[in-house]
């Protein structure tokens, strides 16, 4: 379905009636959408998805996505759903892991897949080691400093003794262009 005529069209209104309404989503939100409605439709009605294509109302798309956009803004800044808390900037975990971003790309060729990999493991595991201390799974992985999470921070922080610098966007963007990379919008 993706590659008619008929789809890229779909996709082309859409967005730019979303541009009309000042509402900006990835076009492979906006693709995802279309695809699940029109085979949704095709497939209540009984007909083929080319046939489902003259139903398709691209304003009536756009107005829908918008409205979801700002209920889900709404909700979420009412009850700071989809905010995940932050460690306090001086969070050791926090340094190595962003740390660990140039290493990661230099090391993977520039596989942005494998280094956001990396990155979502490693944090994932900061905040299991740092909520869940009394994990008996852990006992084995956790290193010398056991459950004992401040230990741990000391041992991260004598490691990397400057842990601030990682929070400076500068600092990070410098590592990134030196591993031999940069992150720049198409």
């Amino acid at each position: 379905m993706r590659n008619t005529k008929a789809f890229k069209e779909a996709v082309a209104q859409t967005l730019a009636e979303l541009a009309h309404r000042g509402v900006t989503l990835a076009p492979s939100t906006v693709e995802d959408t279309i695809e699940k409605n029109i085979s949704t439709l095709a497939e209540r009605l009984g007909i083929q998805v080319r046939s489902a294509w003259r139903y398709f109302d691209a304003e009536a798309t756009a107005d829908r996505l918008a409205q979801s956009l700002s209920s889900y803004e709404e909700s979420s800044s009412e009850k700071e759903v989809g905010q995940a808390p932050m460690p306090p900037i001086d969070n050791p975990e926090l340094a190595l892991v962003l740390a660990g971003v140039p290493d990661s790309l230099a090391q993977t060729g520039g596989d942005l897949y494998a280094v956001i990999t990396n990155v979502a493991v490693n944090a994932w595991m900061a905040g299991h080691i740092h909520g869940e201390d009394g994990c008996t799974g852990c006992d084995e992985g956790r290193g010398p400093a056991g459950h004992d999470w401040e230990a741990r921070m000391r041992t991260i922080t004598e490691i990397q003794p400057n842990i601030s610098k990682w929070f400076d966007r500068d600092v990070w963007t410098r590592a990134i262009n030196d591993a031999g990379y940069a992150v720049t919008r198409r």
